[in-house]
Formats: structure tokens, sequence, C-alpha cells
């Protein structure tokens, strides 16, 4: 049925629940799975007078190291895919709307399915549905499965 799933993750534990069960399901299915990790974009809270002349050093530096932690924790997932025989990619991206990052990897990725967390590190701004996966699932032509 699906041939290409897309585990989206932020590192929370609910993520990590949604990973579980997407590999399952790609067991399931014998189908392959694409991780993928969204990294906020640096963003430098200053009034536009006020001149940081290393801005663009830090905000290069905040970015190879951020996406650098994001690889390093989607290799353990792809890992154990690989030990529950499950062939799995990753992606490690930039940007301020993980939503859009997340459809735009399901779509250049050709994903049949996302499954992902109900919500995530967001706390009470989505009590039911975190406000990331109602984007994607308001938002995705690719049909969304969510896990609780």
């Amino acid at each position: 049925m699906y041939k290409h799933l897309l585990l989206p993750t932020d590192g929370s534990a609910l993520a990590g629940k949604a990973i579980v069960k997407g590999l399952a399901l790609a067991k399931a299915f014998n189908a392959r799975v694409t991780l993928v990790s969204v990294v906020p974009e640096f963003r430098m809270v200053a009034d536009e007078s006020f001149a940081v002349p290393m801005s663009a050093q830090l905000k290069g530096r905040y970015e190879k190291e951020a996406i650098a932690r994001a690889a390093g924790m989607l290799r353990k997932l792809q890992q154990k895919a690989a030990k529950s025989g499950v062939k799995a990619d990753i992606v490690a991206v930039t940007g301020d709307l993980p939503y859009r990052q997340i459809i735009a990897t399901a779509r250049s990725r050709k994903c049949d399915l996302v499954v992902m967390a109900s919500h995530g590190r967001r706390g009470l701004t989505g009590l039911l549905l975190g406000s990331e996966t109602v984007k994607v699932l308001t938002h995705s032509k690719t049909p969304v499965l969510v896990v609780r």
C-alpha cells in the first residue's frame, strides 16, 4: 500500500512514539522511510540600529551546529530503523515554519504518507493537536497519519 513514509521529529518523547509507530508501519508495508528534523533559523533579537558585526558568522555557526545535532539524532533513528529491517534516509533542514519544510520534504522525496506526532515541544499552544501538526494536516496534499 504505502512505499515511502516521511517521519518528522523534533526530538520530543511524543515524536519518538510516532517514529516507533511509523517504523512498525513501514516494516509491515515493506516501505522505506525518510526521517526529517527541522531546525529553527537563527534570529538576532536586536533593533535595526543595533549593529552586530559578527551576526553572519554567528548565524553560520549556529546553523552548522544545529544541523549537526539534528543529523546526529537522525542517524541514531536511522540505526534503529536498520535494526528493525527498514531502510531510512535522513534529512536535516533549517526553516522558521517547520510545517512547510515537512510538506516540501514529503513532496521532494515523493513520500506517500507522513506519520507524525499529535504535538511536540510546543506545550499548551496546541492542546489537542500541535500547531505544526495541524498545519501539515491542513496544507499537505500527502496523506497524514497522526500518532497520539
